[in-house]
This record gives C-alpha cells, sequence and structure tokens, in this order.
C-alpha cells in the first residue's frame, strides 16, 4: 500500500526532497575583498570540498615549499563566487585581508565538517554536560 503525503505526493517522494545534500552555502566576509578597481565584494558562496579539492594543491610547488600556503589554494578552489567578481582564484585568496582569510578558513572547516563544529562536554564541578561551540559564537571568530 502506497502512502499518499501532501499535494498527492508518495512517502518516497515525500522523503527524496528532504534528503536533498547541500553542497553550496552563502557567507558575508568581515572587512570584504577590494579589487583593482576599489570595489568592496563581501557577499559570496562555497561549496563543500572533495577530496579531489583536498589532494590536488598538495602537488602546488608553492604549498610544498610553505605548507601554510594550504589553505590559499584550497579556498581558490571551493569558494564559486564572491561579489560580482568574474572568477574566484588562489590569487582572489592571496590578496584579502587576514581577519576575511581567518574567516574563510573557519567557515570552510565548519561546512565540511558536517556544519558544525560543537563538542560534548561536562562540567566539572557538577558534571552537567552540554555543548560548546569551538569555533568561536560566530563564523570567522576563533
Amino acid at each position: 500500500m502506497r502512502r499518499e503525503g501532501p499535494a498527492g505526493a508518495t512517502s518516497a517522494q515525500h522523503s527524496a526532497q528532504h534528503d536533498v545534500l547541500r553542497t553550496e552555502f552563502e557567507f558575508e566576509l568581515p572587512r570584504g575583498f577590494v579589487d583593482e578597481s576599489g570595489t568592496v565584494h563581501r557577499n559570496g558562496t562555497m561549496r563543500l570540498a572533495t577530496a579531489r579539492d583536498e589532494l590536488i594543491p598538495l602537488r602546488d610547488v608553492r604549498v610544498r615549499e610553505n605548507p601554510a600556503y594550504l589553505s590559499v589554494v584550497l579556498l581558490g578552489r571551493v569558494i564559486t563566487r564572491l561579489g560580482t567578481l568574474p572568477d574566484v582564484h588562489d590569487g582572489t585568496v592571496e590578496n584579502m585581508f587576514a581577519s576575511d582569510l581567518a574567516f574563510l578558513q573557519d567557515f570552510y572547516r565548519q561546512i565540511n565538517a558536517e556544519g558544525h563544529t560543537r563538542a560534548a562536554v561536562a562540567c566539572p564541578h557538577c558534571a552537567e554536560s552540554f555543548e560548546v561551540e569551538l569555533a568561536g559564537s560566530r563564523l570567522g571568530e576563533s
């Protein structure tokens, strides 16, 4: 027997609609990227990283010479939109303010760690359990 849900949809159709994987996430930079013409770009979109996104930068000479450059190359691969810029790449990320880079690194960790950076802890005095946000109170704050 097939059960019908809202608007005549079957249970399977209704369930499939709720199991859609979200792969892109919008963000707003704390300061914003300033392009060559002086325009500030704050709003953007980042997609989930793939294994390939994390492996390819390891072959990059800049990353081999300076491992800290890994996040710049990686973010250049997963940021799909930033303001009205026609293209976002590692050169774009390289020229961002340090606070925006830190924000994007935290944002990357959050969306690629199943959407949260929370940890279950217990109070050392009363033993009550609760969760804490490891990435700060807002995205980008550590």
